[in-house]
């Protein structure tokens, strides 16, 4: 049979397929719901017609997650496809029909390439963890400023008592404590306030460390060796892993991590300009996660701030210096989550 490219546009009630040929005619289109028997509809539908070559879903991370998980289990390519160019939507109008149709043929013209993560594995769980520890620690955050604030605006002799207590744990867990009763004044309805807050911000507090416990065992199983590099933390080899996936063999040099993470120079010459200019793309928390680090062994490690003096005397910018040692720690990750492990002779 005749090979076919699926296309995906999907949703989060349904999904809309269309299939073309190696020659760019469309097959037909489908509506299939987001569930598993939808799923397997959608696969049944597509054999049908030839022999798939592979599926171009958009929104791989998001509304497509499901049904890219169904297809990778049952051994199919899956693509991850990028939204449709704005000028092209803008040029050719806008359907579920049309945006699937486009996701098929970027995968026909080899626009479409990068392979769907698996999410099915150790990186998953991790990711699903610091989801939920990221978001305690926002709210943990609110929750402090809004304590301060109500202390900035308590009655003069409220205020005046708990200025005396240092350390914010110390007044957080004080302010919990609190017993203001019935409220019949702004002075007890503020300790009741007060102690509602101080004790919402010790709950998470309490979340967050078991989170952060959970995160380093599962990273320690993972990654060890990466684990054991100077100023890598926990939290930094859980941003790879999760930008990596639990199929690392999608990436396929380390050249291709530095672009997910936005630390290879982009090319921006024009005319008889030649020059280079920094990659303001990729995954941003990754590349925070590659800054912190830099920063670290800048300032600790030995063989870092030899590399740093011999940089400054060549005339590069501490800015540029730390985009060259962010590069260099991509390789190093990219060795230790990557790289195919070479068997070990007997």
């Amino acid at each position: 049979m005749d090979q076919i490219i699926v296309g995906v546009d999907t949703h989060k009630s349904n999904h809309i397929a269309v299939a073309i040929n190696m020659q760019g005619a469309r097959l037909g289109v489908m509506s299939i719901p987001t569930t598993p028997g939808g799923y397997h509809g959608l696969e049944a539908w597509a054999t049908g017609l030839g022999s798939v070559k592979a599926f171009g879903i958009e929104g791989t991370g998001s509304y497509g997650a499901g049904l890219s998980r169904d297809l990778l289990a049952k051994g199919h390519t899956v693509l991850d496809v990028m939204r449709p160019n704005r000028q092209l939507r803008y040029l050719h109008g806008k359907s579920d029909s049309l945006d699937a149709e486009g996701a098929a043929r970027s995968v026909l013209n080899g626009q479409a390439t990068a392979l769907a993560k698996t999410q099915g594995g150790t990186s998953e769980m991790i990711r699903h963890i610091k989801i939920a520890r990221d978001s305690a620690v926002k709210a943990k955050s609110q929750a402090m400023i809004t304590l301060k604030t109500l202390i900035i605006n308590a009655p003069a002799e409220l205020r005046a008592s708990l200025d005396q207590i240092k350390g914010p744990i110390t007044l957080v867990r004080h302010i919990a404590a609190l017993r203001p009763g019935e409220i019949t004044s702004p002075t007890t309805s503020a300790k009741t306030a007060m102690r509602a807050i101080a004790r919402r911000w010790l709950v998470l507090h309490e979340e967050i460390f078991v989170h952060e416990q959970e995160l380093e065992r599962m990273v320690t199983d993972k990654a060890p060796e990466l684990m054991k590099s100077h100023g890598i933390s926990t939290l930094t080899v859980a941003e790879m892993l999760i930008l990596v996936g639990d199929n690392p063999e999608r990436i396929r040099s380390e050249a291709a991590l530095a672009k997910l993470c936005g630390v290879c120079p982009i090319p921006a010459s024009s005319g008889k300009t030649n020059r280079m200019r920094l990659n303001r793309g990729g995954n941003r928390q990754a590349n925070a996660a590659l800054y912190r680090v830099a920063i670290v062994r800048m300032r600790d490690d030995h063989e870092t701030k030899i590399y740093t003096a011999r940089r400054t005397a060549e005339g590069k910018t501490r800015r540029e210096i730390v985009r060259c040692i962010k590069r260099y720690i991509v390789r190093e990750i990219y060795n230790a989550l990557c790289r195919p492990k070479s068997p070990i002779a007997a």
